[in-house]
């Protein structure tokens, strides 16, 4: 039985910060392998369930792949996978939960191949982020442990056991810390993040940009819309986009607390989504909203924050 069907897409050009964009195919119960020839690990996208009667459907009887309006998403595949070259996991139970009983299911991933620094710090250590020309931008950001390898010298085998720990709020701190700015230190303790696994011997892993510095950037309230804008000559290139919150300030007049508390609030799909929309073009126009990206945290109020740089044509 063929179990994994990877399909690659183009390549594009290496001036861009995405390399290339995949999408990987993976019957339930197999393993799940994405990888990167150049460059780190984003994941756009990340569902269980069955959308096709033909995928994964050999030696299967009709009835478990009738079936063909069943989805969820699976936020744990970003948290394992983004910022590494390679990432290789058992998807058995992955999902946490059955979104259709019955159905015999698939793990379907999108994810772009982005050109970014790295750095892991065991826990307990300083890490210094740098960029000889522009600023940092953070890609990805995970304190926990996800193999039993990395940081692993000296600790006894009770301290490594745990590979599936990820602390929830790694991203925020370390974006706050470092985003802008040419060169940050960061202190990879539970003092700054939460501990997700006490006992387990942690490490802070980091993949980011260096920006150039005629970076612009535009915010977008939820509901509302913007347009993206070069010179004659010049076309858009997007570095980064996200569709959430990640402070309590921006796009927050008159909104009650409770709608702005909530500070880790990404998109899986809103880079892949407004590269599509805008980059390569003199202008596009951008909407904010749950009908275009989904809803990554029900009840919050959120912005779309896109960064871009105008280039030569």
């Amino acid at each position: 039985m063929v179990c994994v069907s990877v399909i690659i897409g183009t390549l594009l050009l290496n001036s861009r910060l995405l390399i290339s964009a995949e999408n990987v195919v993976t019957c339930d119960g197999f393993v799940q392998h994405l990888s990167c020839d150049s460059g780190v690990i984003r994941v756009n996208s990340a569902t269980f369930g069955r959308t096709n009667s033909n995928i994964c459907s050999v030696g299967r009887p009709q009835g478990q792949t009738v079936n063909t309006q069943c989805l969820m998403d699976v936020p744990e595949v970003s948290k394992r996978c983004d910022g590494l070259s390679v990432c290789e996991f058992n998807t058995q139970g992955l999902a946490g939960r059955d979104p259709c009983d019955g159905t015999y299911k698939y793990y379907a991933t999108n994810y772009t191949c982005i050109k970014a620094e790295k750095s892991v710090t065991c826990h307990g250590g300083y890490s210094y982020l740098e960029c000889e020309s522009g600023t940092i931008q953070v890609n990805s950001a995970h304190y926990g442990r996800t193999d039993k390898f990395t940081c692993s010298e000296g600790r006894p085998l009770s301290e490594l056991q745990n590979s599936n720990c990820y602390s929830p709020n790694a991203l925020a701190p370390v974006s706050k810390s470092c985003n802008g700015l040419a060169s940050c230190e960061l202190f990879a303790t539970q003092t700054v993040f939460t501990d997700p696994c006490v006992g387990t011997y942690k490490y802070l892993r980091v993949s980011y940009f260096c920006l150039p510095t005629a970076l612009r950037s535009s915010v977008i309230c939820e509901n509302a819309n913007a347009s993206l804008i070069c010179e004659p000559g010049t076309v858009i290139n997007i570095h980064t986009a996200n569709y959430g919150r990640t402070d309590r300030s921006t796009c927050s007049v008159r909104k009650p607390a409770s709608q702005t508390a909530k500070t880790d609030c990404y998109s899986s799909n809103a880079q892949a989504m407004v590269t599509d929309e805008c980059d390569g073009i003199n202008s596009c126009v951008l909407v904010a909203s749950n009908g275009v990206f989904s809803d990554p945290c029900v009840g919050t109020f959120k912005f779309l924050y896109v960064s871009y740089s105008c280039v030569d044509h």
